[in-house]
């Protein structure tokens, strides 16, 4: 003799809505991904799934003898279904790209100069970004610097020419030098191609997640990376506008002498009367604030990289325009700051 027994599921279904029970055998079916059935006997229910994803388990219920199914509901609305939840209104706001990253180059700035102090700098990892900031690119900066320097000549040349200033030509080009094209156009080539190829670097890594594995091996990617090109920059820059200041004015010295037979010795002469150190010194500090601005934005354009191969190219592209833009803003105000008060440099070459 056999003995059959039928084992009945009672199904709970709650939401915020409602609840309801089935004291049926009752077989769920998945329609869609927004419809649920449940077929019973003589009866069919379809219920809207108003939440992305839902997930059905049956859980014992000790206290009845019977089995439970609660729904489960997860946070997002995929089907319009209206919800009881209030969304507030920053929920969907993320903040403008510009802004995070301009807030990133502050603390990037912070976090380098907080290394720099303690002496947590990887030096053999600086020396190699030197070289490659300093003699590595003399080429490019110096051939640049003397085709300005030999373009300014000739407008110089021309315009003191006929005003019969011909012992003012050199103090000119010397104070134009010195004072702002050098540092300018120095400035200009690295971020070129130095920035370009720091924001090109840090945003490959940041993409293929090297950063983390450098964080994963006790390495802190700021120490390893960001501190020794800012320091390399800060120091190969400055040298290079010394050399591009020398260049320049060799170049506009030969321009005169052999197109507008202006002697090497009156361009020189009135260079040197009208130079101080002070033209000088002021270039180089320039110079450096301006490689400090082009390492820092470079890196944290590159660091906050996200979108894979396009998001590198983007990053590249707008750290060389930050660069230059804040190269132009720094000059302004050092300018202001330094050379506010001067006036009496040509004095001594009229």
């Amino acid at each position: 003799m056999r003995t059959a027994s039928q084992h009945h599921l009672m199904y709970y279904f709650s939401s915020r809505r409602g609840s309801c029970k089935f004291h049926q055998a009752i077989k769920p079916r998945v329609w869609n991904s927004s419809q649920i059935s449940f077929t019973g006997r003589g009866q069919s229910l379809r219920f809207p799934a108003p939440i992305r994803k839902t997930r059905l388990f049956v859980i014992s219920n000790t206290d009845d003898g019977y089995a439970c199914a609660p729904l489960l509901e997860e946070e997002r609305n995929t089907n319009n279904v209206p919800t009881l939840e209030s969304e507030t209104f920053f929920s969907e706001w993320f903040p403008p790209s510009f802004l995070w990253r301009g807030l990133s180059v502050l603390v990037l700035a912070g976090q380098v100069i907080i290394r720099i102090l303690k002496g947590k700098v990887h030096w053999g990892n600086t020396l190699e970004q030197l070289e490659r900031v300093g003699p590595k690119s003399v080429g490019v900066c110096l051939l640049t610097s003397a085709f300005v320097g030999m373009a300014f000549t000739i407008q110089f040349i021309r315009e003191f020419t006929r005003l019969g200033l011909n012992r003012s030509i050199g103090g000119v080009l010397a104070l134009a030098f010195s004072r702002e094209l050098s540092p300018v156009v120095t400035s200009i080539v690295i971020a070129g191609r130095i920035g370009s190829a720091f924001a090109a670097e840090l945003g490959t890594m940041q993409v293929s997640e090297q950063t983390d594995t450098l964080r994963v091996l006790g390495s802190n990617p700021i120490d390893y990376l960001v501190t020794p090109r800012v320091i390399a920059s800060s120091l190969a820059l400055p040298f290079l506008t010394l050399m591009c200041f020398t260049i320049g004015m060799a170049s506009s010295a030969l321009l005169a002498d052999s197109v507008y037979g202006i002697s090497i010795n009156i361009i020189l002469d009135s260079a040197q009367r009208v130079l101080q150190s002070w033209d000088i010194i002021s270039a180089m500090i320039k110079s450096q604030v301006f490689g400090m601005i082009i390492s820092i934005v470079s890196c944290a354009w590159g660091a906050t990289t996200i979108g894979g191969a396009k998001g590198v190219g983007e990053s590249t592209t707008s750290a060389v325009v930050i660069s230059l833009v804040g190269i132009f803003m720094a000059d302004f105000a050092l300018s202001y700051c330094f050379f506010q008060r001067a006036g009496d440099s040509l004095k001594n070459c009229v």
